[in-house]
């Protein structure tokens, strides 16, 4: 984390909870963020519903236990209740983040997201392989040890379930401000073989497109450039 200031990391945090706050309002409103006309979303959020759902309610439920407990001590019971009011809408709004803020495949890109924490563009034409690869994260790093420094995990519930890896490496940035040159991401999407199949699509096309401009640029009687993808 070396070279990011305590500041920035205020700042960086500060800007999450605005986000999710947002999302909040996006979510009941039914608007999306960053998703332009042609491009297509992919939802991740439905993975962990339950999960969100099932400790909203929880908190819910303590929120009406500390009321009836705290009853006779108003300044205890304010303040229990600012703190667990706070909770309720930070587990709604990690929901909200995630159904607002879907993956986005546009013409040129993929943008890759992880809720209100964080988002990474991929170029298409940086784009290798994509494939169906449902994995569980917790397993995974318990089989393997340590991870490796290239790969970045946009899991949901613990689960990833679409494996891309590049060509070149493109950099993410954590919340916190970290950086990382990553060559593998691995994202979920509540329609993995659907996100597959159109990512392959448009890499392909992005592809086509290419090599069609390459033959133009190089004039008649020029061999035309032939640019493959290995898109698997």
């Amino acid at each position: 984390m070396s070279g990011v200031t305590i500041w920035e990391r205020v700042r960086r945090v500060a800007g999450h909870e605005g986000r999710w706050l947002v999302s909040l309002g996006r979510w009941v409103t039914r608007r999306r963020a960053g998703v332009g006309a042609g491009d297509r979303p992919f939802g991740y959020g439905s993975a962990q519903a339950a999960i969100v759902y099932g400790l909203t309610f929880v908190c819910a439920v303590e929120t009406t236990a500390l009321a009836v407990l705290l009853a006779d001590h108003p300044v205890a019971h304010l303040v229990m209740l600012v703190i667990d009011v706070y909770t309720v809408l930070t587990m709604l709004g990690l929901q909200a983040a995630a159904v607002t803020r879907p993956h986005v495949l546009a013409a040129e890109s993929l943008r890759l997201r992880d809720g209100a924490r964080m988002e990474v563009d991929i170029p298409l034409e940086r784009i290798a392989s994509v494939r169906y690869d449902l994995r569980f994260t917790k397993a995974e790093k318990q089989r393997k040890g340590a991870g490796r420094d290239d790969l970045l995990e946009l899991a949901v519930a613990g689960q990833t379930s679409v494996t891309v890896a590049l060509r070149e490496p493109v950099t993410a940035e954590r919340l916190l401000g970290r950086r990382i040159e990553v060559r593998t991401v691995r994202f979920h999407a509540d329609d993995a073989r659907g996100a597959v199949a159109a990512v392959r699509a448009a890499v392909e096309a992005a592809a086509a497109t290419a090599s069609e401009s390459g033959g133009a640029a190089a004039g008649p009687g020029a061999p035309p450039s032939v640019k493959g993808s290995s898109v698997a």
